[in-house]
C-alpha cells in the first residue's frame, strides 16, 4: 500500500525553527499582556508578521493567558505555546475574520463557516507545538450553523507542510481542526477535548488533501473525533479516540488510507452538543465510512486498511456503505476486537450503479448485545441515513458487494435475539473460513441469503442446516 509521504513533504515541529534558524519573538515583547482580560489579538499579530518578515521562526508564548480574537499565521512561522500559556478566545464575534485569500483553486467562498480562532491560508512550513493550550470557550453564535456553532479552532486553506505537536485544544466553537485542500500535515502528540469535530480536512475531486499523519492523540470529542473527504495517502495510528458522534468518519472519497493500533470507545466524556437539552453522551458507529451521506462526493474509496484496533460501547462496530457516482475496492479489517456493540450490526453496503469490488474482514471479533424482537427481524432494509441504523441482523448485513471474505471471524451476541446473524443481498463469492458465531434460540434461521452466487466454506462452525444451504450456494 503505497502511505509513504515523499521525503520532501515530511515536516516536524522543530523544522520550522531549524530551517529558519534561532529567531524567537516573544509575543510580550510586542505588547501582548497575557492576563485572560486584555485583549491581545494586535500584538500576536504584530509578533508573527515580524517574525515572517524576518524570515520565519518562532513566536513564543510564556505563561498567562491570552485573550484574542482571529491569529493569523504565516509562513515559517511556528507559535510555541509554553506550559501554563493558553490562547483564549474571544467571546465577541467582531473579533474574528474569515478567509480573504479566495481566488484559489478550488476557491474558498467568504463565509461564516470559514472563521477561526486561529488561521491561515496558502501558507507552508507552520507549525503550532508546546505543552501549552487552546481554548475556544465554546463561543455561542446564534447566526452559525445549527444557530449555535462559532469559529473553528484552528483553520487552514491551501497549506501545505502544517504540525500540530503536543498541543491541547479545549472547547472548540466548531471544529477544534478543520483544514481544507491541504497537504503534508502532521498532528502528533495532541489532546481534543469538547467542542465538536476534533480533526476534520477536506478536499475536492480535483484538489485532494495529501499525505496527512495522526500518530499519538487523544481525542475526547462532543462530535466526530476524525471526520472528512478527498483523502489520500493517510495514516492514523495510536490515538485513543472517544467521541459523542462516530470515532472517524469518512464522508467522501479516499485513497491510500490506513487506520491502525487505536482504541476507540464510549460513552463520550463531552456531550454531544447539538444535541442541546438532550446532553447525549452515547457514541455511535466506531468507523463510519459512507461517501456521499452527507451531499453527493463522487469518487472511490480504495485501498482502506484498518488493524489492530479495540472498540467498546459504541452503536456499531464498522458502518461502510456507498453511494451512486461512489465506488469502493480493496477495504481490508483485521486484528479488531470490539465489545458491546449496542445498536447494529456490521454492514458493508452499496446503494449506488456499482458494487463493493472486494472487501476482507480477517481475525475480527464482535460481541453485540442483541435482544432484537421478532418486530425488529421485520425491519425493512433502507438506505441508511448519515448514521448507522438498526438492521433486522444482529451481526452483520451485506449488500451488492463482489467478494465479501470473513476470515477467522467471531460473532457473538450477549442476549437472545430472534433476528439472523448475517442478512446478504447481492453478494458475487462469499467466503466463511474459520468463521464462528452464536446461536440465539429465538431466531428462525442464522443466515438470509439473496442473490448469493457462489460460496466458499473452511473449517466453519456453523449447524450442518446452514451448511448445507450454503453448500448448495458453492456448487
Amino acid at each position: 500500500m503505497a502511505l509513504e509521504i515523499p521525503r520532501l513533504l515530511v515536516f516536524s515541529a522543530l523544522a520550522v525553527t531549524a530551517a529558519a534558524g534561532p529567531a524567537s519573538f516573544n509575543v510580550r515583547d510586542h505588547g501582548a499582556v497575557g492576563d485572560g482580560s486584555a485583549l491581545d489579538t494586535v500584538a500576536i499579530n504584530t509578533t508573527i508578521a515580524a517574525c515572517a518578515a524576518a524570515g520565519g521562526g518562532r513566536v513564543l508564548f510564556p505563561q498567562g493567558r491570552y485573550l484574542s480574537g482571529t491569529i493569523d499565521l504565516k509562513s515559517g512561522v511556528e507559535l510555541f505555546l509554553e506550559a501554563n500559556a493558553t490562547i483564549v478566545g474571544s467571546t465577541n464575534l467582531s473579533h474574528y475574520h474569515t478567509f480573504t485569500l479566495t481566488n484559489t483553486t478550488p476557491a474558498l467562498p467568504v463565509t461564516r463557516w470559514h472563521r477561526g480562532l486561529i488561521m491561515a491560508e496558502g501558507a507552508h512550513d507552520i507549525a503550532i507545538a508546546g505543552p501549552g493550550a487552546i481554548d475556544g470557550q465554546h463561543v455561542f453564535d446564534p447566526l452559525g450553523e445549527e444557530k449555535m456553532r462559532g469559529p473553528h479552532g484552528i483553520l487552514l486553506g491551501h497549506c501545505r507542510n502544517f504540525t500540530l505537536c503536543g498541543v491541547t485544544v479545549t472547547n472548540a466553537s466548531n471544529y477544534a481542526l478543520l483544514f481544507l485542500y491541504s497537504d503534508a500535515v502532521t498532528v502528533t502528540n495532541a489532546t481534543f477535548a469538547g467542542g465538536w469535530d476534533g480533526v476534520h480536512f477536506r478536499g475536492s475531486l480535483e484538489r485532494w488533501c495529501r499525505g496527512v499523519r495522526i500518530s499519538d492523540c487523544r481525542f475526547y470529542t462532543g462530535d466526530d473525533s476524525i471526520a472528512g473527504s478527498y483523502w489520500q495517502d493517510t495514516i492514523i495510528s495510536n490515538c485513543v479516540i472517544n467521541s459523542s458522534c462516530n470515532g472517524i468518519r469518512l464522508i467522501g472519497p479516499a485513497r491510500d488510507v490506513a487506520i491502525t493500533h487505536c482504541d476507540i470507545f464510549g460513552p463520550g466524556r463531552h456531550e454531544h452538543r447539538t444535541s442541546r437539552e438532550l446532553h447525549r453522551t452515547n457514541m455511535l458507529a466506531g468507523i463510519c465510512l459512507q461517501p456521499s451521506a452527507w451531499s453527493p462526493m463522487p469518487g472511490p474509496m480504495e485501498n482502506i486498511r484498518v488493524s489492530d484496533i479495540t472498540m467498546s460501547d459504541i452503536t456499531t462496530p464498522f458502518h461502510i456503505a456507498i453511494r451512486t457516482n461512489n465506488t469502493a475496492a480493496a477495504i481490508v479489517i483485521e486484528r479488531v476486537k470490539a465489545a458491546h456493540a449496542y445498536r447494529a450490526a456490521c454492514s458493508v453496503e452499496s446503494w449506488g450503479d456499482a458494487w463493493f469490488k472486494d472487501v476482507t474482514f480477517r481475525d475480527v471479533s464482535v460481541q453485540f448485545e442483541g435482544g432484537g424482537s421478532a418486530d425488529d427481524a421485520r425491519r425493512p432494509i433502507r438506505p441508511p441515513r448519515t448514521d448507522a441504523r438498526k438492521l433486522p441482523a444482529w451481526g452483520f448485513y451485506a449488500r451488492g458487494v463482489e467478494q465479501l471474505r470473513l476470515e477467522n471471524v467471531r460473532l457473538t451476541c450477549a442476549q437472545d435475539d430472534a433476528r439472523p446473524m448475517f442478512i446478504g443481498d447481492g453478494i458475487g463469492r462469499l467466503t466463511l473460513d474459520r468463521f464462528q458465531c452464536s446461536r440465539p434460540a429465538s431466531a428462525p434461521e442464522l443466515m438470509l441469503l439473496h442473490d448469493v452466487r457462489r460460496v466458499e466454506l473452511h473449517q466453519t462452525d456453523l449447524p450442518e442446516k446452514e451448511l448445507e444451504k450454503l453448500r448448495r450456494l458453492g456448487n
